[in-house]
């Protein structure tokens, strides 16, 4: 059921699909990143995360990046499933566990890979003093607290759904809908759309409304999306944490009908994301040029994310 309503989506969606040419090899590089850092897990889970394709995701996303700038990327987000499976699951970690997991990485990312951080060790961070070196090196320093004010949103979203789970507490549809903005880390990955242009935008246009409620809709496309293909998946692990499982208990739907309305929920937000794209307003002849790539760096996220979503084994068991 959810298969095929993703898949109709897929075809119908407007934004054209593309990949870096890096995607494949950047695969390659990525595997023997991740066994450097003696990660706890077997063969069998190390095979799972390759199956992943995070670089082919990371090249859907970034498909103009640079070879070096798609494996900078590609690890971080590997980073960030792996960070996103620690804190999931139904025995997944508790919101103490998140916020001081949050206070390791915010150290890290605000002072530097070399940060003494008592209490965040361990091949998690390893890997994210790793993978921000090049950022941190490149980037004007208010770009880095963007990036990391981000992290702080998806963390602190993260938190959030781990409490409501201990508690038993399910979301609402709008309660959902906000604290999906921040789980999805899609605001994350909008930065990093800075980091391969090499053009970092100005807080008050990064901020515009206009650009802003391009982001929200976007995320809100990429996370309901996202929502579908894991449905199954998210029944055992996400306490309710899911758009569909929302709609139906809010509703009181079967869940046949609740797949319905997120799709023509989808759809609404595919309409005002398509709008919203063809009327940014213009920012100047020194600004429009690095707009212009921000804007069609969240489209690249929302089709990126759909392709994904549909090719990556991290969802296969979801679609059985």
């Amino acid at each position: 059921m959810t298969v095929a309503a993703a898949r109709a989506l897929r075809a119908e969606c407007p934004l054209p699909p593309r990949c870096s040419p890096h995607a494949e090899a950047t695969q390659e590089w990525l595997a023997g990143w991740v066994r450097r850092f003696d990660l706890p897990l077997d063969d069998d889970e190390l095979s799972r995360l390759d199956a992943g394709r995070i670089a082919w995701y990371a090249g859907r996303l970034y498909p103009d990046a640079s070879a070096a700038d798609l494996r900078t990327v590609a690890a971080l987000w590997t980073w960030f499933f792996l960070l996103d499976d620690a804190c999931d699951g139904p025995h997944g970690a508790s919101g103490a566990d998140v916020a001081a997991l949050r206070d390791g990485v915010l150290h890290v990312l605000r002072h530097g890979p070399g940060a003494r951080t008592p209490g965040f060790r361990g091949p998690l961070r390893r890997m994210l003093a790793d993978a921000w070196q090049a950022p941190r090196a490149r980037m004007p320093p208010p770009w880095q607290q963007r990036f990391a004010d981000a992290v702080a949103h998806h963390l602190a979203g993260d938190r959030t759904e781990a409490e409501n789970k201990t508690r038993g507490h399910v979301p609402a549809v709008t309660e959902y809908v906000a604290l999906r903005r921040a789980t999805s880390a899609a605001y994350v990955s909008y930065t990093m759309i800075e980091f391969v242009t090499g053009h970092a935008l100005p807080d008050p246009v990064y901020h515009h409304p206009a650009l802003r409620a391009l982001a929200a809709t976007g995320n809100d496309l990429l996370s309901w999306f996202n929502d579908l293909v894991s449905l199954e998946k998210d029944r055992v692990t996400s306490g309710g944490h899911n758009l569909v499982l929302a709609i139906a208990r809010e509703q009181r739907l079967p869940d046949e009908q609740a797949v319905e309305a997120a799709v023509a929920r989808w759809r609404t937000a595919m309409g005002r994301f398509m709008e919203l794209r063809a009327t940014i307003p213009s920012f100047g002849p020194e600004l429009d040029r690095a707009v212009a790539a921000h804007v069609e760096g969240v489209a690249r996220s929302v089709r990126g994310t759909i392709d994904w979503s549909m090719e990556s084994a991290r969802y296969s068991a979801s679609r059985s």
